[in-house]
């Protein structure tokens, strides 16, 4: 779950670490309020979506006056925002953060996030701020500085001071900005999150640390017990489909191809699309419906599918585990009949009662196309996509 820029930065404020002062505002007379309440005689007022790259998509306004921050809201507030990581779509600006510009004479790089490959928290750094960190290294690795905490023994003084060095700080800039790094640490492991980032810190005449821009993302899996952070959840910043798939408990993310795509299990699921592209066809999206699916899951699940207008094909791909396979048959065959499925559904079960699942689909007397393994399944379902034969 991501949280937005202002969010991020109340959590930083909480734990004392240093952020620009700012206010939140919906309305362009908010804006100017908040303007009034930050102070100064100029303000950046920064359109609040999930996602990065928003300067150079307009959506970071610097304004010289209260009468421009109630320019720049209402130039911002209602419209939809498309970045170059928001995978085409805009997304809708319902709010800015008009904030005050802090003076600073370097701009960092800072981020905490899981190393999944260690099973470890992994703290990264670069002297470079404001540029996207996978372009850094992959042209410089070099400057990248990381550090792996040990989760009992949690973020050393020792590490905080290679990060440091690592970003050629001075003797107090390096001090303050370690002072810091453990308290971001815990923050990090007592709220269950996947990321920290701030991109980017500068470092104030002082020698202070501050978060110029924060990027926080939760652990999904974690909220039950982050009540709290849950409820800064924004659902207008996701796709409307992907808020009622969680509705029901499955896991769905559209893509842009045309095949779509129902497995049961996140791994399965991908190796199934990478069989798709395999065989020359394109995804349309990724749905895990879980290993304890219901004929009512799967009914929503194809709805699912359905709701993009450029899927033109569905290929069916459950191994029976837990979740047996004429349960799966009973809602696919649901499901076509409740949704009137018109395009070709291809079929693979395999697993607990699979021979019983694949009989309910024939005395069905729909026009499913069945597969005995996944490439074939695969194969079938990019050529009903392309209209060919289906062999």
């Amino acid at each position: 779950m991501h949280l937005h820029e202002h969010q991020g930065k109340t959590l930083l404020a909480q734990i004392g670490f240093p952020v620009p002062p700012g206010r939140v505002a919906r309305t362009p007379a908010e804006a100017a309020a908040a303007a009034r309440e930050v102070g100064g005689d100029a303000w950046l007022v920064k359109a609040q979506v999930h996602s990065g790259g928003r300067g150079k998509a307009g959506g970071v306004r610097r304004a010289a006056g209260v009468a421009e921050v109630e320019d720049a809201a209402r130039a911002l507030l209602g419209t939809r925002l498309v970045t170059a990581q928001s995978a085409g779509r805009g997304l809708p600006v319902e709010a800015v953060l008009v904030e005050r510009p802090m003076e600073t004479v370097r701009e960092l790089y800072l981020a905490m996030l899981v190393d999944r490959r260690r099973e470890r928290v992994a703290v990264l750094a670069a002297g470079a701020g404001g540029m996207e960190i996978e372009a850094l290294a992959a042209s410089d690795p070099a400057a990248v500085a990381s550090v792996v905490v040990e989760p009992v023994a949690g973020l050393m003084p020792y590490q905080c001071r290679r990060l440091a060095f690592g970003l050629g700080l001075d003797a107090q800039a390096g001090a303050a900005l370690g002072r810091r790094l453990p308290a971001l640490y815990r923050l990090f492991a007592e709220r269950d999150l996947a990321l920290l980032e701030i991109n980017p810190l500068g470092i104030t005449p002082a020698g202070e640390p501050v978060a110029l821009d924060v990027k926080i993302q939760v652990d999904d899996n974690a909220l039950y017990r982050q009540p709290e952070l849950a409820a800064l959840a924004d659902a207008g910043q996701e796709e409307a489909a992907e808020r009622a798939a969680r509705t029901f408990g499955l896991n769905y993310i559209r893509l842009d191809g045309d095949i779509g795509c129902m497995v049961n299990g996140a791994g399965l699921a991908m190796g199934t699309m990478d069989l798709i592209k395999l065989q020359g066809g394109k995804p349309a999206n990724f749905l895990d419906v879980g290993g304890t699916a219901t004929p009512e899951r799967v009914a929503e699940a194809f709805k699912l599918i359905l709701s993009d207008p450029g899927v033109r094909a569905i290929l069916v791909n459950i191994f029976g585990g837990i979740v047996r396979c004429d349960v799966i048959a009973e809602g696919i065959v649901r499901a076509v009949r409740e949704a009137r499925v018109t395009v070709p559904v291809v079929v693979r079960l395999e697993g607990t009662h699979a021979e019983q699942g694949r009989e309910r689909l024939q005395a069905s007397g729909l026009d499913l196309i069945t597969a005995a393994d996944l490439t074939e399944a695969a194969r079938k379902a990019v050529a009903a996509a392309g209209g060919g034969p289906v062999r």
